[in-house]
């Protein structure tokens, strides 16, 4: 958040972009009482529609409210914005925040920040934590946009609004099968999801990661039925199978499911006593379910991801109560035996529960939408639920969050959003298999990053004829070649497919993780030598007034100081490609900055300056990479 005036201190949070709204939706409301009070009383306040410029020879903001508030207010374009340009500049708080504003084309209002004004913000984000990103939960100005996002402008007068504690956000990713291993195929549900988290958790928003495992179903019947037979010391000994015996084990079982008449009434008969709670039956249910939860931990641990198991089992027991909602509410519709919601008379129905009177994917995903909706202690009370999976599934999401919503579960307010991603792709522009032609193993391509990354490093420390340990060595390779993986997912715009390529994402130039971590290296090796250089007072935290006169230089200041604005368009659009995209040309615009302008050799009145635009690049560059999840390192 930019500062506005001396007054910064008594209001911290009113960021630029909160005030210039305020400034502006008073000037139309004093310019033309009677429609603004109209406008209002409808719900509808005259909005100016102020957004960051989309052009730096606009300046910093345009509104560009003229246009559409032509017909209402009955006047030209370009009287309504000299209208407003005219009291902007009688009010003494806009003049000392904007130099004059400018109009441009038929009625856009151009406006531009004082010098004095940029340069104070990087004087406050240098050694804040947050960069100037507001944090959700604070107490915002009545009706008061977060920068570059939030709700309506506020209302002149009105007074400022209580600390309102956010409801929880859940965030519903990654989901592997139980006795299955995790593939290629979780790779983005669980990175994207894990970003998206964090992102949400650094704005202040209570998360809970949830981890819908596919812990339930008819599978568990074949699968005990398989191992009472074939390893029934399994239910003696936890440590009889691993997951790899599990996997061969998984396809054993299902071959003979297939196969074998006798074997499938055995496993059929298997679901019954254990949805019945038989003991021996849920004993195996467990070991199967705890083989596999040991190893997806291991993959958790190593990609830094945090999520909270919840499987499809913990709904099972609401199943009953789903049905019975729907048909209170007069949805259901009985075809072929089968309970259905029919959303389109043209289209199939959600089948709720299927004429052998069993349940499916839906019931599931029904009972969690009503849970997690409904308020403690018989749900999570959260407001707004994301759902990171593949984009075959969007038309199974569009159906079931229709019917909750024609079920009145989703409360007022609250958000129910599918984050669909695209393929994994080989060089062949198909879905990313082994040689063989089976699917991936996630364990395997992690371990081939690492080890790619590796290569390149040693390759890379003999030609500098650097010596460097072994412990050394594996982190680099490590937080590089893992590191690589993530970026290369996330820099894509999720909604695509995109080609898995290993010299692609591990090149050291481009968009891609090793030339942000190396770039984050050589700055932060820039701002310790700079160090000597700053005065006392500034190396305790308390920076002089810092001046600024190289175009490189207001660059640099512009782009850095529309970081809070980026991670509140990633929090909303749920788009983690636009914080990378950000990150790389914040890279870029520092490099033509350091390439053009001396730091370490410039003269004393510029150095300490200069100095302090490389360090809040490093820390808005390692902050950036730590929400996307990526271990930054101090050397390469």
């Amino acid at each position: 958040m930019i500062g506005t005036t001396p007054t910064r201190a008594a209001d911290p949070m009113l960021s630029v972009l909160q005030t210039l709204r305020h400034q502006l939706q008073g000037a139309l409301e004093r310019a033309w009482p009677e429609a603004a009070a109209a406008a209002r009383a409808t719900g509808q306040p005259l909005d100016p529609q102020l957004e960051p410029a989309s052009r730096p020879e606009f300046g910093d903001f345009q509104a560009n409210g003229a246009l559409p508030l032509a017909k209402p207010l009955r006047q030209s374009p370009r009287a309504i914005a000299s209208a407003v340009v005219e009291r902007l500049a009688a009010d003494p708080a806009f003049t000392a925040l904007c130099l004059p504003p400018e109009i441009a084309g038929p009625g856009f209002i151009n406006l531009t920040l004082r010098p004095e004004v940029l340069a104070a913000e990087v004087a406050r984000r240098v050694g804040d934590p947050r960069l100037g990103v507001p944090l959700a939960t604070a107490p915002p100005v009545a009706g008061a946009q977060a920068f570059a996002g939030g709700s309506d402008a506020p209302v002149p007068g009105d007074a400022a609004v209580a600390p309102i504690p956010l409801d929880p956000v859940i965030v519903d990713f990654s989901s592997p099968n139980i006795a299955k291993e995790m593939h290629v195929g979780h790779l983005r549900s669980t990175i994207i999801g894990d970003c998206l988290a964090r992102v949400l958790e650094f704005r202040g928003h209570p998360v809970l990661r949830l981890n819908h495992v596919g812990d339930w179903g008819t599978q568990f019947g074949m699968l005990i039925t398989h191992l009472k037979e074939v390893a029934p010391e399994a239910l003696e000994r936890a440590d009889a199978i691993d997951l790899g015996d599990l996997v061969s084990f998984y396809r054993q079982a299902k071959q003979r499911f297939d196969t074998d008449p006798a074997f499938q009434a055995a496993s059929r008969e298997e679901v019954v006593r254990l949805q019945g709670g038989d003991p021996l039956s849920l004993k195996a249910w467990t070991l199967l379910c705890d083989q596999s939860r040991r190893e997806f931990q291991r993959i958790y641990d190593r990609l830094d991801i945090v999520v909270q198991e919840r499987g499809e089992s913990f709904y099972n027991p609401l199943l009953p109560a789903v049905v019975d909602d729907l048909r209170a509410a007069g949805l259901l519709v009985e075809d072929a035996g089968a309970d259905c919601v029919f959303l389109d008379p043209d289209k199939p129905p959600v089948i709720v529960r299927k004429s052998d009177g069993g349940f499916n994917y839906a019931t599931t995903d029904l009972a969690a939408i009503r849970w997690r909706f409904a308020p403690p202690p018989k749900g999570d009370g959260a407001r707004r639920l994301i759902y990171v999976t593949d984009a075959g599934q969007a038309s199974h999401f569009a159906a079931v969050f229709a019917v909750a919503q024609r079920a009145g579960w989703v409360p007022p307010g609250g958000r129910l959003e599918h984050v669909p991603f695209g393929l994994v792709q080989g060089d062949d522009g198909k879905k990313l298999k082994t040689r063989s032609g089976d699917t991936v193993r996630l364990k395997d391509l992690l371990d081939e990053a690492v080890q790619r990354a590796e290569a390149d490093l040693r390759a890379r420390l003999a030609e500098e004829g650097r010596q460097e340990e072994e412990a050394f060595i594996q982190e680099v390779a490590t937080a590089v070649g893992l590191g690589a993986v993530k970026y290369a997912d996330l820099s894509t715009n999720r909604i695509t497919n995109y080609q898995f390529r290993f010299d692609r994402m591990l090149a050291l130039q481009g968009n891609t993780a090793p030339y942000l971590l190396y770039a984050l290296v050589r700055l932060a090796g820039l701002a310790r030598k700079g160090g000597e250089h700053f005065p006392a007072s500034a190396r305790e935290g308390s920076l002089p007034p810092l001046q600024f006169s190289e175009p490189r230089e207001w660059a640099l200041v512009r782009h850095l100081l529309s970081f809070d604005a980026v991670i509140v368009e990633v929090e909303e659009e749920l788009l983690p490609n636009r914080l990378c995209g950000w990150l790389f040309e914040l890279s870029q615009v520092f490099n033509r900055f350091y390439d053009q302008v001396p730091v370490l050799k410039a003269p004393p009145e510029a150095r300490v300056s200069r100095l302090a635009l490389c360090r809040l690049t490093a820390d808005t560059l390692r902050l950036g990479l730590q929400l996307l999840g990526i271990q930054t390192l101090s050397r390469m």
